[in-house]
């Protein structure tokens, strides 16, 4: 079987995608106008309306593609470490970090696509949901090697991780305030594992 190759994205597309993400870093989703975004794109606002629906559907795109690349490396930075809990910190951690150092990301999840209806019928949700079941399989493993306590639900637990990490970091996020990873890393260890974890086990 030959392997599949994506074929590579349209240099307009591309050109449109990273405007989009340069305004976000300084004006809010808002205030950024389809005209605009063609003028720093170098492009015609037609183009706009050719690879995308409109500017909302430009917005779920961008998110998309960032939802994509940092699954990839969630997977990655997780392989390999033995413990559910030893999991569980490295994923805490990364998902701050990436709070932390890529605030346009952190905007567009946190505040700009929530309040639409039509996102949670998005093809972008679906990609938020595969992150989270990330999440979800390493409690499911440390429910069934014992590390975990069972008489919670795996997914109630999952909503608590990721919860307090939004938390503890939309201050940050809406007043572009420092985020320390290493330390809201620590803090919410040691909040939850003390929640969660299996007391007694061998």
């Amino acid at each position: 079987m030959k392997n599949e190759k994506k074929k590579p994205l349209p240099p307009g597309r591309i050109k449109i995608v990273l405007a989009l993400k340069s305004l976000l870093g300084h004006k809010e989703f808002s205030a950024i106008t389809t005209a605009e975004i063609a003028k720093t794109a170098g492009v015609t606002e037609a183009l706009i309306y050719k690879y995308f629906k409109d500017k909302r559907d430009l917005l779920h795109q961008l998110l998309s593609e960032y939802l994509e690349q940092y699954r990839a490396q969630l997977v990655q930075a997780i392989r390999g470490i033995n413990g559910a809990f030893n999991r569980l910190r490295k994923l805490i951690w990364y998902h701050i970090n990436v709070y932390a150092t890529n605030r346009v990301f952190a905007r567009i999840l946190l505040i700009e696509v929530r309040n639409y209806p039509d996102y949670y019928r998005s093809e972008t949700y679906r990609r938020v949901k595969e992150y989270s079941d990330v999440v979800l399989q390493v409690i499911e493993e440390g429910v069934q090697n014992g590390e975990i306590r069972s008489d919670l639900p795996p997914k109630l637990i999952r909503y608590g991780i990721l919860g307090s990490i939004e938390q503890v970091c939309l201050s940050g996020i809406i007043f572009d305030k420092q985020i320390n990873p290493d330390e809201l890393t620590e803090q919410l260890c040691k909040f939850i594992f003390q929640g969660i974890e299996r007391k007694n086990r061998n």
